[in-house]
């Protein structure tokens, strides 16, 4: 806007100057020298080309100078007219020296670049490449000039030691992964590179490239652990096999099976003709795709029953259940990473959840998951009761597209939670590890999952219950609580963007009710800036004291959101400018994604989510209605309101029914795509990653 109102104000000034001052000419436009690169190091006698770049002036020659001398000399070096440097025989004191390119046109115009003249040796890595497991180490060894040495300075990624989100290296050259993340779209892997410099020449270096890749994706000892890849044997459709992750164990009867998606062990419905992923057909783990689509894996279990996508009757779920093969699948249900224990390296052991029915999700549970893709993730849960649209495909990676909405799901924060192929992972509780959802569906910034309820219920057969095998008395999961936790998934609150226009509304609004804002005894200050719940919107700021009662503070002052700051003792009074109340804002905690809340509030919301869910599943560009917290009030609940990014939706009322509302945009949620070309949650695998079974072949994972 401001960029509009600028080229609008300097065409009238020069129309005024025409009319006014008899004419109006342009200046010469400016000439400018750039030179690539910018800095270089360069070995005695070796040489370097540097290319210099003009622009406003159509003569684009140029004169090169090193140190100041046209075209150099045996000293400093030489360079000739094409910009080729050639280093002296001999480092110069000081050693590094300057480059310039003088413009033809202008000798005013020039651009130069920084050499440094020094002896540089050759730096080897091993090994490289190296293909690492989240949580496991690695021993590089570094050889400078051709001989071990270990004075070399390692980094990772450019940083010395490395960090939390790309692995750490000790001095000795021990690399210790981070534990997930999001993956790279097309290899499923973090890639970083670990480098050695020389410490007595630090122009000298050397790198090796690190895979970082879930151990859940690598084929398993028997008896297999659960967390891992795994799918249906005849999961091929075309060009493309999928793979999901084979979540958990559980037991009907005296019978064991292997519980996850339908989408990954009955291939969506039976596959694309509804009967070549059939009951009966065999479970492999890993799946298709870390197999290279060859049918290579253990076989695990054979597909016994699942719920149907198109006809089945509510709840809906997307799940199927495979009856294990003797001996195959660990029989105590330990799934990979989720122990309250590590090994000597610090990796967290393979552990079951807790035996039982599971737990239901409640508003900012800390939960936890370990999936085929990306591992052990640990997160929060973000919203509950949620009536949402799910899109999937039949087929794998082609075929005929349809929607299910489901009721009562559970959404759970971050995009980097899941992805592409973690379909079928067991979400349970960081606490105790109590199974909570499954998980199916996913956006760019949530995962979703059926309640466990559902699933087990769906399943039991006459007096038969279905239960999931695991320990009597549950465990802390260790691995959300090392220092090399998955970071990746712990979601900020969305940046606010309220327009210059909004915070004028609430200026207004704050300014015509002033007095009665600040007449409430626990409010020190009225301010304006921007809402959480809806960040494209702007909110009255009301600066309360912690710990003090409310009186009943309005939700919205004319149509204004309001945004509820606690603090102790602010630093001013009365009503604010925009810029007092952040800096005054700074002075608080920072707001948190979610907060819990009471059992009456949630009582309360689900009242009126009920009441108008219908009404808003029908809006165009919402795919989900749900309960959550409130941001901008701590403490309140507030209505989710899920958009598809992008698309129109109708205005987000601040009330629904004296309730606030929270505004959350994302991707379409998908399930099941093998669809390369959805950016948000990519699921396709290079068929490099394997030989291929079939001609053609190319490996995907579903979501």
């Amino acid at each position: 806007m401001r960029r509009t109102f600028y080229f609008a104000l300097s065409i009238a000034a020069a129309f005024f100057l025409v009319s006014c001052g008899g004419g109006y000419s342009s200046p010469p436009p400016q000439i400018t020298v750039m030179v690539t690169e910018a800095s270089s190091t360069v070995s005695p006698g070796a040489t370097d080309q540097f290319t210099a770049t003009v622009t406003g002036t159509t003569n684009t020659a140029v004169t090169w100078q090193v140190n100041g001398v046209p075209n150099g000399n045996a000293t400093v070096g030489t360079i000739s007219a094409s910009g080729l440097y050639t280093a002296p025989n001999t480092v110069p004191n000081p050693a590094s020296v300057t480059v310039k390119a003088i413009s033809a046109a202008s000798a005013s115009a020039s651009g130069s670049a920084m050499v440094t003249v020094a002896q540089q040796v050759p730096v080897t890595v091993t090994p490289n490449p190296a293909n690492v497991s989240v949580f496991a180490t690695q021993q590089f060894a570094a050889t400078v000039n051709g001989v071990p040495s270990t004075a070399v300075t390692w980094q990772v990624n450019n940083v010395t030691g490395g960090a939390q989100a790309t692995g750490y290296i000790s001095s000795s050259g021990l690399f210790v992964a981070p534990s997930g993340g999001v993956p790279n779209a097309s290899t499923m892997t973090i890639t970083v590179t670990v480098t050695a410099v020389s410490t007595t020449n630090p122009n000298s270096s050397g790198s090796a490239t690190v895979n970082i890749i879930p151990g859940n994706q690598n084929a398993q000892n028997t008896p297999v652990p659960l967390g891992t890849s795994g799918g249906n044997s005849n999961d091929i459709t075309g060009s493309m096999c999928c793979s999901g992750t084979l979540g958990s164990l559980v037991t009907r009867g005296a019978t064991q099976y292997i519980l996850s998606n339908n989408h990954v062990l009955a291939c969506t419905d039976g596959g694309a003709n509804g009967t070549q992923c059939g009951p009966g057909s065999n479970i492999l783990q890993p799946g298709l795709a870390d197999t290279g689509c060859a049918t290579t894996g253990t076989k695990v279990a054979n597909l016994t029953q699942f719920y149907n996508l198109e006809t089945g009757t509510a709840p809906f779920i997307d799940a199927a259940i495979a009856q294990v093969v003797s001996g195959a699948t660990d029989p105590n249900g330990k799934i990979l990473y989720l122990g309250a224990t590590t090994d000597a390296n610090n990796v967290p052991l393979p552990d079951a959840p807790h035996a039982g029915s599971g737990v239901a999700a409640s508003i900012n549970m800390a939960v936890a998951k370990s999936g085929r893709t990306t591992g052990l993730t640990c997160s929060t849960i973000m919203s509950t009761n949620i009536t949402t649209s799910v899109q999937y495909q039949k087929g794998c990676g082609s075929g005929t597209t349809f929607n299910v909405t489901y009721n009562n799901q559970v959404d759970v924060s971050g995009g980097s939670f899941s992805a592409s192929g973690d379909s079928g992972s067991l979400i349970v509780t960081q606490n105790t590890a109590d199974p909570v959802a499954l998980l199916y569906a996913g956006s760019n910034v949530d995962t979703v999952g059926n309640p466990v309820a559902d699933v087990l219920n769906f399943f039991k057969s006459g007096t038969n219950s279905v239960t999931f095998v695991g320990d009597a008395a549950g465990h802390q999961v260790i691995g959300c609580t090392l220092p090399m936790k998955p970071a990746s998934v712990i979601a900020a609150v969305p940046t606010a963007t309220a327009s210059a226009q909004a915070l004028q509304e609430a200026t207004a609004a704050r300014d015509a009710h002033a007095p009665e804002l600040l007449a409430h005894p626990e409010v020190q200050a009225a301010g304006i800036g921007a809402s959480y719940d809806n960040p494209h919107e702007a909110a009255v700021l009301l600066f309360v004291t912690k710990g003090q009662p409310r009186t009943n503070l309005p939700a919205t002052v004319d149509g204004i959101r309001t945004r509820i700051i606690e603090g102790d003792l602010f630093a001013k009074r009365g009503a604010l400018t925009a810029a007092e109340s952040a800096a005054l804002e700074q002075s608080a905690a920072p707001p948190q994604l979610v907060y819990s809340i009471s059992d009456s509030e949630l009582a309360r919301a689900k009242t009126v989510q009920s009441a108008h869910v219908d009404e808003w599943m029908n809006q165009p560009g919402v795919q989900g209605f749900g309960i959550s917290s409130s941001v901008d009030s701590p403490g309140e609940a507030a209505l989710m309101i899920f958009l598809i990014r992008g698309a129109a939706h109708p205005p987000i009322p601040p009330l629904i029914d004296r309730m606030r509302t929270r505004l959350r945009e994302s991707s379409r949620f998908r399930a099941g795509f093998g669809d390369a070309a959805h950016p948000q949650r990519p699921c396709s695998v290079p068929a490099t990653k394997g030989t291929l079974a079939k001609p053609g072949l190319k490996q995907a994972t579903e979501q």
